[in-house]
């Protein structure tokens, strides 16, 4: 489908959806209200929707297209996406298909793994097996530091490093109940954490500048990353061209394993012993003002009311049968 197809979206209902109950809610709540302010100030019909209180079956005929500003489980994992497939309503971000994939870090980490794109070695924590077996696993594979977190989750919630098997003992044992449910051990790699988003602009895949992050905190983590004061960003990005350069064509190759479509934010580690790995995508990147997201598009000459519009294009150029 090309550019010419997509309806002027000042003749539509936007429906910015958000929220929900993952544990990713206040940050996807945040997030939500800055997209509809933008999109309201540009002229545009725009409702705000808590998906915490608003029932599936209100959708159809409440918008005609959906910005989808979700985060966390229900929400990137493709359930969201499944249940707007099924009403017929248009919405931005990936399919069900490669939502699902790029949620469940480990199901990516392997596709990553048979194209030959550099991932940290990892093992999932199988509540079915012992701790100590775990604990074993780990000493022999990965060794310590090892970086724990949710196997479908993002924002650095409930994640952090193990120094030790006394520290992983008891982060293993945290997260018994857990709503995340399961859980990875990483390898752990000392790095930058930088960042490369993509974005359908007018029909065509742009790549935008690379985001790199100096954390004052031990790791790149959930405080770090809303406190502006515990960070120090740089985009354009600081580090040489022939990395960043390399960043950006796997972020394009990530792209199209995936299946992804319209936008993709691909995360990774530039290491200090000239090691490039990919940790992770997010099919649906924080629709903040102030978020990385819209950082590099400012870099890349998109402001974000424009590059708000751009996102709920996208909607539409979705082929006939997106998996």
């Amino acid at each position: 489908m090309t550019a010419a197809t997509v309806p002027d979206i000042t003749t539509l209902r936007i429906g910015v959806l958000c929220a929900g109950n993952s544990p990713e809610r206040p940050g996807s709540l945040s997030n939500g209200e800055q997209a509809a302010k933008a999109l309201t100030h540009a002229g545009l019909t725009t409702d705000l929707i808590d998906l915490a209180d608003t029932p599936l079956s209100s959708l159809r005929n409440r918008f005609d297209v959906a910005l989808l500003g979700v985060h966390g489980l229900g929400g990137e994992d493709g359930k969201i996406q499944g249940a707007l497939e099924i009403r017929g309503i248009p919405y931005t971000g990936s399919g069900v298909l490669a939502s699902a994939l790029g949620m469940h870090k480990p199901t990516f980490k392997k596709l990553l793994v048979q194209a030959g794109i550099e991932t940290p070695a990892w093992i999932v924590i199988d509540p079915k097996t012992s701790v100590e077996s775990t604990l074993s696993a780990v000493r022999y594979s990965l060794g310590f530091p090892a970086f724990v977190k949710p196997s479908s989750g993002g924002g650095s919630l409930a994640a952090g490093i193990a120094h030790d098997e006394a520290q992983l003992r008891t982060m293993i044992e945290a997260t018994k109940d857990d709503p995340y449910c399961e859980y990875m051990v990483e390898e752990y790699v000392q790095g930058i954490p930088c960042t490369v988003g993509l974005i359908e602009v007018e029909g065509h895949l742009v790549t935008l500048p690379v985001h790199d992050v100096e954390s004052k905190n031990e790791f790149y983590d959930y405080e770090a990353k809303h406190d502006p004061d515990l960070r120090v960003e740089h985009c354009p990005s600081v580090l040489p061209d022939t990395l960043t350069q390399n960043l950006q064509m796997l972020a394009r190759r990530a792209f199209d394993l995936l299946g992804a479509h319209g936008v993709l934010r691909v995360d990774f580690l530039a290491s200090f012993h000239h090691r490039t790995t990919v940790l992770e995508v997010n099919t649906l990147p924080g629709l903040s003002e102030r978020g990385s997201l819209a950082t590099m598009a400012r870099a890349g000459g998109i402001p974000y009311p424009d590059l708000m519009q751009h996102l709920v294009r996208t909607a539409f150029t979705k082929p006939g049968y997106l998996p």
